[in-house]
């Protein structure tokens, strides 16, 4: 990796330079700095489309605005982080920005101004303003010497051309801080991204009424329009692509580890989308029942199963979340079949319960009761089942909630309150996920030595229609005879 080019570097130390006179580039020689402010051609973009999604971030901005009347709304997208030393981790722009702009660019901010008056109703009274770095100064050294100049990092828009392509009046971000500073009347901000317009507005803002936007785009997201379900609907078709990747794979897996599972998955995220939507859970054999094993570094052997969890995040950053737990031989034993089966039976039961005006939590009560009734079944557990269930004593084996909702977060919508969350009531448009799983730990006493070191989970990406659901991720095989058949037919491809 290359060395940014500045006084400190040991290449310029070792090599002392005619200094310029203004003193714009110390260690540069007159000679080189001039010739770098020239010889450049025009790379203006003209008749820019605007992003596919541009006339629905404009609803929701516009929604956003009605909500607030009167108040600057101040959104950020974040800065980069340092992964160590001199480099950074790959951005990615905040949910709340994101959602707003259809904009991914570090450093950039959405202010909502609100109108004078607000004689208008247009937009609920505000104007909206992009701010972002512009293109970088050929005049000034920025270009080559900046780490972030664009000789460096890559060409960006130019503010007209976002203009073009987010529909949003773009200013150079630069001067934010100091006009935040400067401005008067009531302030909300999106905390947590930007220490620089947080700085400025110390004085302007209070952490209820912050919470209170947060919370507010947070459940703004909860149903999807179309733009953003066709989105989930490409991670999706994406993540079967990638399941079906590592299914080819598994032998070249056994002679390695599960990175190897690993990285065949993520080549798919980064051929087809922007990356992986969260860490990808490659857990084999007892890996599978700690239930965010992300070291992914150990053995896959025939015989056991393996755990897959692992979701596409599409350029416009919309995350895929799938599960399927695969005989890494192909064939299920018994004693897997068995707890793979009872799981399925549990998924079948919480998609059902998925449809317009059911309660959230019916559809994780649903696929619980099933396995409550396997674990009593089994002789694990003593029933009556419902007293299995006010006690929670199956959750010693099943661990975690049956699912969550999902779009630009895994995890989306995690702001909400919870009357309007995991205690209100489905709506078309949602979308979440159906993942219930049992989870035997290899030095779990409790159970039949057979059990110990199996984890089974099967997860679903589920769309609420009009009429109840549609499961998205349909393309993958759930059903345990489906799934032996389906990498049957994948391995002699």
């Amino acid at each position: 990796m290359a060395e940014e080019l500045t006084p400190e570097t040991p290449e310029t130390a070792e090599k002392p330079v005619k200094q310029r006179k203004n003193g714009l580039y110390p260690g540069v020689s007159d000679e080189l700095a001039e010739n770098m402010r020239s010889g450049w051609a025009d790379t203006e973009l003209h008749g820019l489309e605007p992003i596919a999604q541009a006339a629905h971030t404009a609803a929701r901005r516009a929604a956003l605005s009605a909500r607030f009347p009167g108040e600057r709304l101040v959104i950020p997208a974040g800065n980069l982080k340092t992964r160590s030393n001199d480099t950074e981790y790959v951005f990615r722009a905040s949910t709340e920005y994101a959602y707003l702009t259809g904009d991914q660019t570090q450093d950039g901010v959405l202010v909502l101004e609100p109108r004078a008056g607000l004689e208008s109703t247009e937009a609920g009274g505000h104007d909206a303003t992009i701010y972002l770095l512009p293109r970088s100064n050929r005049e000034n050294g920025e270009f080559w010497l900046d780490g972030q100049g664009e000789l460096w990092v890559g060409r960006r828009h130019s503010l007209g051309e976002a203009e073009q392509l987010l529909g949003i009046p773009a200013k150079d971000v630069r001067g934010l801080a100091a006009a935040l500073a400067d401005a008067t009347g009531p302030v909300r901000n999106v905390r947590g991204h930007d220490a620089a317009v947080e700085a400025a507005l110390t004085d302007k803002v209070t952490a209820e009424r912050d919470e209170e936007l947060r919370v507010h785009l947070s459940e703004a997201r909860a149903v999807k329009d179309a733009f953003e379900i066709g989105e989930l609907q490409k991670a999706v078709d994406s993540t079967v692509r990638g399941f079906e990747d590592v299914v080819k794979i598994l032998d070249k897996a056994e002679a390695t580890s599960e990175r190897y599972i690993e990285g065949t998955f993520f080549l798919r995220a980064r051929v087809e989308g922007n990356d992986i939507g969260y860490g990808s859970i490659c857990a084999a054999g007892p890996h599978a029942t700690t239930l965010h094993w992300v070291r992914n570094d150990g053995d896959v052997r025939r015989g056991d199963l393996l755990l897959l969890d692992a979701g596409v995040e599409t350029h416009t950053l919309y995350t895929a979340d799938v599960t399927r737990t695969l005989p890494i031989d192909g064939r299920y034993s018994e004693i897997q079949r068995k707890i793979y089966d009872a799981v399925y039976e549990s998924q079948e039961a919480g998609i059902a319960a998925v449809r317009p005006g059911a309660k959230y939590r019916d559809f994780h009560d649903a696929s619980q009761h099933v396995l409550a009734e396997k674990l009593v079944a089994w002789g694990l557990l003593e029933g009556p089942v419902e007293k299995v269930l006010e006690l929670g004593l199956q959750r010693r084996w099943t661990l975690h909630g049956t699912g969550h909702m999902l779009g630009l977060d895994v995890h989306d919508c995690a702001a909400a309150r919870r009357e309007a969350y995991v205690d209100g009531t489905l709506e078309p448009g949602m979308c979440l996920t159906v993942e219930p799983g049992l989870y035997f730990q290899a030095d779990d006493l409790t159970v039949p030595e057979e059990y110990r070191g199996i984890g089974v989970r099967i997860e679903d990406d589920i769309l609420v229609t009009e009429d109840g659901n549609r499961n998205l991720s349909a393309g993958l095989p759930r059903r345990s005879d489906e799934v032996e058949a389906w990498m049957a037919g994948l391995k002699q491809a």
